[in-house]
């Protein structure tokens, strides 16, 4: 049983399905990781082995037809997401004691597929930055180097994916929250189309730029999630594309055509400056496609001033999401207090008009790129950061900057509400450096396509970190 973290989500299925393990042997086996690995990576916020293992014994009972293609595979919710009856703490001491009475709709969704939740996975507080370090508990950080964050908010399910605790978990996608723990975590992570995965009951954001997405080791994984995820749900305000027929693992099955892809590795903001591992690594991807036999043209690509402007309103606005008691506000950290004054500050009509600006550069950046069928850039512009890097000088606009600088091409898609996907295709001094596609509203099947392709080109699954 200590090698059944090697399989990946599909593998693990099939095992079940195929009787050679019990749903129960691969619960109890990510359990006995997550209390090996979890706390020092600062994985998880709660687990929940009784509940994992009564929805095990429940698949070795009735077997597993009936029960979702993904039956008896383990995995975990991101804990920005309610769980019935399982303490969610957003990131934020504000929630301690909080549980919900009912899931989001993506909880249910996972669950009938057939997964099996352990716990939940670490966020930073309300989701708002791209590191993983809330107040009163240990730093999400990456299993390639212990000092060095996991990125954020998806911090704590990308270090569970990557130490092998977890063969897929569950992620948020607001302004890079996927793409970037993927990326330092040495991980597959797929930003949705805008309205792809179903974000009620109560969630999701009135802008659409947050959006439920998989991480996973494979992109055979991420896609299997992926149909267990976009569902779609009467109801839900953004209507994307139709899936592919047969799915969008199924889709993997079909051989893409040639693509024409533009590749830009030219920070879209002044002010940032690309590592020269990042920027190597996307140009490396970029030859390996031409390789392929897919057309790559570079480009330059710029985020207007009223765009950043526009992103960082509304980010702001969406910041006081989450009702806070006033006496409360003082024991929120300080970039949330920081952000969330701010967002006060606004008012309706600046707030109105950031959302305008929005689908006005969303008309213009993807009118610009109809041609292409993706854009190749570098998922994150600096290798992965230490731990308290972002927060070093305790000024929370400085931390602020810092994420900016560190991410400026996520929030394109965000913005525009296209699907996106990091891909761990670049190394640097044994640390994963991330390389992104970005592809039209509707076409994650494109992204994964081409993914499937780099992967059996280059593939990644035996990089293992240390000491996991």
């Amino acid at each position: 049983m200590s090698d059944l973290h090697e399989l990946t989500a599909l593998e693990t299925a099939a095992a079940v399905r195929r009787g050679d393990i019990s749903a129960l042997d691969a619960v109890d086996a990510a359990l006995a990781r997550a209390d090996r690995l979890g706390p020092a990576l600062g994985a998880f916020t709660v687990l929940t082995p009784d509940r994992a293992r009564d929805a095990a014994r429940a698949v070795d009972r009735d077997g597993v037809a009936g029960t979702g293609p993904l039956a008896g595979v383990p995995t975990a919710i991101k804990d920005l997401a309610a769980t019935a009856g399982v303490p969610t703490r957003r990131g934020s001491v504000i929630y301690d004691g909080y549980v919900p009475t009912r899931d989001d709709d993506v909880v249910g969704l996972l669950r009938a597929a057939g997964t099996i939740s352990i716990g939940k996975t670490a966020v930073p507080e309300f989701g708002l930055p791209c590191y993983t370090e809330p107040a009163g508990a240990a730093p999400a950080v990456t299993p390639w180097d212990r000092t060095r964050s996991a990125g954020g908010s998806s911090g704590g399910a990308a270090a569970a994916v990557a130490a092998g605790i977890l063969p897929v978990a569950h992620g948020t996608d607001g302004g890079g929250s996927i793409r970037i723990p993927a990326s330092v975590c040495g991980l597959v992570g797929l930003k949705t189309t805008r309205g792809r995965v179903p974000a009620g009951p109560a969630g999701g954001d009135p802008a659409g730029l947050s959006v439920n997405g998989p991480l996973a080791r494979t992109v055979a994984d991420a896609a299997a999630l992926l149909d267990a995820m976009a569902v779609w749900s009467p109801g839900e305000p953004f209507v994307p594309a139709p899936p592919p027929e047969g799915g969008f693992l199924g889709a993997l099955e079909r051989p893409g055509p040639r693509r024409r892809i533009a590749l830009a590795v030219e920070p879209p903001l002044d002010g940032v400056e690309v590592d020269p591992a990042c920027r190597g690594a996307t140009e490396d991807v970029g030859t390996l496609l031409a390789e392929l036999g897919h057309d790559v043209e570079p480009v330059t690509i710029r985020l207007p001033d009223e765009g950043v402007a526009a992103f960082l309103t509304l980010w702001k606005v969406l910041s006081l999401g989450d009702p806070v008691d006033p006496a409360d506000e003082p024991r929120l950290q300080p970039l949330t207090r920081h952000l969330r004054a701010e967002g006060r500050a606004i008012d309706g009509a600046a707030a109105m008009g950031a959302l305008h600006t929005v689908q006005v550069l969303t008309r213009s950046f993807v009118a610009g790129r109809a041609a292409y069928d993706a854009v190749l850039t570098p998922t994150v512009a600096l290798p992965p950061r230490p731990v308290g890097w972002f927060t070093a000088t305790g000024d929370p606009a400085d931390d602020f900057a810092r994420q900016i600088a560190f991410t400026p091409w996520n929030a394109i898609a965000n913005l525009t509400g296209e699907p996106a996907i990091s891909l761990p295709l670049g190394w640097s001094d044994g640390l994963p450096i991330g390389v992104a596609l970005r592809g039209r509203r509707g076409e994650e099947s494109v992204l994964l396509t081409l993914a499937a392709e780099l992967e059996a080109a280059r593939p990644w699954r035996d990089r293992r970190p240390p000491e996991v």
